[in-house]
C-alpha cells in the first residue's frame, strides 16, 4: 500500500514538472489539455458534499460526549484563529522586507472593480443554519452541511442503540465515499497536468515579470509560515516529525496547488491525513471540513502582501491602526469566505475597503491572482492538516503505526 502511495506521489510530481515544461513550450495552445483538468476537478467536487456529510456524522457520533465535542471544537477554532493571525503578520513583514510595490510602473487597468457588499457577522452566522438541508447538499454549502451533520451526529449519540441502523448506514456510506476518493486519486496525475499546463501557457514568464516581486513575496511568506508555524505545531503538540507531516500531506498540497480550491481538495486532504498521518476519523472528519471553510492561512498571507503592494504602488503609508485593522479584518473575514478559487480577491476587497485603500488596486494583481491563489490554497490545506494533527495529538487520537513503521 505504501508503495502505491509513493508511486502516486511520484506520478503527481512528474505530471506537475511536465505541465510546466509543456506550458512554457506550447504556450496558449496547451489549453487543449484543459478538459482533462476540468474533468478531474468535477470528479473531486462531485464527492465533496456526500463525503463531508457522512464522515462528519460519524466523527461527531464517535466523539459522543457533547462536552468532548465542545473541547475539540474550541481547540480547532482557536488553532485556526491564532495561525491565521500569525500568517497575516508574516505576510505583512515579508511584504515590507521585499517592497513589491515600490518603483513599479504599470498601467492600472481601467476596468471597474465590482465589490459585493459583505454581510454582517450576525447574518453570516445565521446563514450557517440551512432552511433546507437538502438544498445545502445540492448547492455544496459546506458550512450548512457541517451544521446539518453535527446535529445528526449529536442526535445519534443522544438516542443511543435505537439509532444504530442510522450510524451503520453513515459508517458504510463514508467507507464507500473513501473508496470512490481512492479511485479518483488514481487520475490525479492527469488532472494536475490538465490544470497546471494551461495556466503556465496562458501567463508565461513575460506576463509574470513585472509582478514577479509580489509572487516571490507570497511564495516566501507561505514557505516560512509552513516551516516555522506548522513544523513547530506538529512537533510540540503531536510529537510528530515535521518531515513526516509534510511528506504525508504533500499529495493533497499538490492537488490544492493545481485546483486552487480548498473545498475541492477536501476529499484528498481527509484521505492523506487519515492514511499517511494516522489521524483518527472522528477528528479529521470534524476538523478538516471546518478548516476548508474558515481556515485561510495562505489567503491571510496573500492579504498582507497584496495590501502592502497596493499601498506602496499608490505611494501611501499605512498607520499602525490600519495594519491592526488588516489583521482583524482578515481573521474575521476568513470565517465567512468560501474555500473556492478567487475567494481571496473577495477578502482583499473587504480589507481594502476597511482601511480606505483604492479598490482599483485589485486590478493591479487580478492578472496573476490565479498564480497567487495556487500558493495560498496549498498553505490553506496544509494548515488544515496541521490542525487535525495538533488536535488529534492533544486528544490521543493518532495511530502512529500509520507512519512510524514505514
Amino acid at each position: 500500500m505504501q508503495k502505491i502511495k509513493g508511486n502516486l506521489l511520484s506520478q503527481i510530481l512528474i505530471a506537475f514538472v511536465l505541465a510546466i515544461i509543456l506550458g512554457l513550450i506550447f504556450k496558449e495552445s496547451i489549453s487543449v489539455l484543459q478538459p482533462l483538468g476540468d474533468l478531474f476537478l468535477r470528479l473531486i467536487k462531485f464527492i465533496i458534499a456526500p463525503l463531508v456529510l457522512s464522515t462528519l456524522v460519524i466523527g461527531v457520533a464517535s466523539i459522543g460526549d457533547p462536552k468532548s465535542l465542545g473541547r475539540v471544537g474550541s481547540k480547532t477554532i482557536g488553532y485556526y484563529m491564532i495561525t491565521t493571525a500569525i500568517a497575516i503578520a508574516i505576510g505583512l513583514g515579508i511584504a515590507y522586507l521585499i517592497s513589491p510595490g515600490e518603483g513599479l510602473s504599470i498601467d492600472v487597468p481601467e476596468t471597474e472593480v465590482e465589490v459585493n457588499e459583505t454581510e454582517g457577522v450576525v447574518q453570516t452566522f445565521l446563514e450557517i443554519v440551512p432552511e433546507n438541508p437538502f438544498t445545502a447538499l445540492a448547492e455544496g454549502d459546506i458550512l450548512q452541511i457541517i451544521f446539518f451533520a453535527i446535529f445528526i451526529g449529536l442526535a445519534i449519540t443522544f438516542i443511543g442503540s435505537k439509532a444504530d441502523p442510522v450510524y451503520q448506514f453513515f459508517d458504510a456510506f463514508s467507507e464507500i465515499m473513501f473508496k470512490i476518493t481512492g479511485v479518483i486519486m488514481r487520475f490525479a496525475p492527469i488532472g494536475v497536468l490538465g490544470l497546471v499546463a494551461p495556466i503556465i501557457g496562458e501567463y508565461g514568464p513575460k506576463v509574470l515579470l513585472p509582478l514577479l516581486k509580489i509572487i516571490i513575496a507570497v511564495a516566501i511568506a507561505c514557505a516560512l509560515h509552513a516551516i516555522i508555524v506548522y513544523s513547530l505545531s506538529v512537533k510540540m503538540f503531536a510529537k510528530m516529525n515535521p518531515l513526516t507531516f509534510f511528506k504525508g500531506i504533500s499529495p493533497a498540497a499538490i492537488v490544492a496547488f493545481s485546483t486552487a480550491s480548498s473545498a475541492g481538495t477536501l476529499p484528498v486532504t481527509i484521505k492523506n491525513t487519515q492514511e499517511n498521518l494516522g489521524v483518527s476519523n472522528k477528528i479529521s472528519s470534524f476538523v478538516l471540513p471546518l478548516g476548508a471553510t474558515i481556515n485561510m492561512d495562505g489567503t491571510a498571507i496573500y492579504q498582507g502582501v497584496a495590501v502592502v503592494f497596493i499601498a506602496q504602488f499608490y505611494g501611501m503609508d499605512m498607520t499602525l491602526m490600519q495594519l491592526t485593522t488588516v489583521v482583524l479584518t482578515t481573521v474575521l473575514a476568513s470565517i465567512g469566505t468560501a474555500g473556492v478559487p478567487g475567494a481571496g480577491m473577495i477578502m482583499l476587497a473587504m480589507v481594502l475597503a476597511a482601511i480606505n485603500l483604492p479598490l482599483e488596486g485589485i486590478a493591479l494583481i487580478a492578472g496573476i491572482d490565479r498564480i497567487l491563489d495556487m500558493f495560498r490554497t496549498s498553505i490553506n490545506i496544509v494548515g488544515d492538516a496541521s490542525a487535525a494533527v495538533v488536535v488529534a495529538g492533544s486528544e490521543d487520537e493518532i495511530d502512529r503505526t500509520a507512519f512510524e513503521d514505514k
